[in-house]
């Protein structure tokens, strides 16, 4: 199966800002600003339409959707957490903790998809939300497609027992484990604090405090094949964990991540990557600053085929 995606989908903001719903758990977001809602909104859609300038420049193939201005959907832009496809020619939807990120399941996305490409099947987790039990996509969970395997920290927005069950019904080995920052606080996704490309795996084992489960996930990446990239509780907080890896159209990897976080490795991590993938930063930080996420969770990998 194959582990990097040659397409991405990527939402256009129509109603970027701070999301009052999603702060009560994630750490990254920040409030205190001189800039109006709206000067937010026009700096986050100005770093969009870059990051897509970017990536375009490079020869990766980018699906742009338009958001739609109502209902109002402040983190539109992290389209990773709502729905996923698998390289099975699966699309899937998740859970969302949040209710105002729910109103981001648009059925006109999905149908445009079905058009462009070759789906095998819809599924829908979205029942759990009843429950309260959550699975945030890309963001909850870490795929390693080729070993067949997925990895998650368990927090308010990743049950423990849904990731098990979601991870059995698409045959992969679930590797779970608690990540937490350095004040104690549980770290709310998987994908800032671990990625995983084709022949590396970067991650703070620093944030699994149990010695056990540190062992046990590194052992793991290690024994798949994955280089082990290791990145500090510090540059987590400046999103270098938060990465995905792409092939352009000619087959050249590529692994996007925020100027923020490209500024924040060291010299000699940047040359590690060097022997694996070519660094794409990308400039986004009002959307960082205020949505809490960083540059894998505005790219949803297109793993259908046309």
């Amino acid at each position: 199966m194959a582990q990097l995606a040659y397409k991405v989908l990527m939402v256009r903001p129509a109603s970027f800002g701070f999301n009052t719903e999603t702060a009560v758990n994630n750490a990254f977001q920040g409030k205190e600003t001189r800039l109006s809602p709206q000067e937010i909104a026009q700096k986050a859609i100005a770093e969009f339409d870059k990051a897509v300038e970017i990536l375009r420049a490079q020869q990766i193939e980018v699906l742009v959707i338009q958001d739609t201005e109502k209902p109002p959907k402040p983190d539109a832009v992290f389209p990773n957490n709502w729905f996923c496809t698998l390289p099975t020619g699966k699309i899937v939807l998740f859970p969302m903790f949040a209710p105002n990120r729910r109103e981001e399941k648009r059925d006109d996305i999905l149908q445009q998809l079905m058009g462009d490409f070759k789906v095998r099947d819809v599924e829908d987790w979205s029942e759990f939300e009843a429950e309260n039990f959550f699975l945030e996509g890309t963001g909850s969970m870490i795929f390693d497609h080729e070993n067949m395997v997925v990895y998650a920290c368990i927090s308010s927005r990743t049950h423990k027992s849904l990731f098990e069950k979601f991870a059995h019904a698409h045959g992969y080995q679930p590797i779970h484990f608690l990540s937490k920052d350095e004040k104690n606080i549980p770290i709310y996704h998987t994908n800032v604090m671990m990625h995983i490309g084709e022949s590396y795996a970067v991650i703070c084992l620093d944030s699994i405090k149990n010695k056990t489960e540190r062992i046990y996930v590194s052992q793991q990446l290690t024994e798949s094949g994955h280089e082990i990239i290791p990145i500090t509780q510090e540059q987590v907080r400046h999103f270098a964990g938060n990465m995905m890896q792409v092939k352009n159209k000619n087959g050249k990897k590529y692994t996007i991540l925020s100027q923020t976080a490209f500024d924040a490795l060291s010299t000699e991590q940047k040359d590690i990557f060097a022997f694996h993938t070519q660094l794409l930063p990308i400039p986004i930080e009002t959307i960082e600053t205020f949505g809490g996420g960083s540059a894998r969770c505005m790219v949803a990998e297109i793993f259908l085929q046309k």
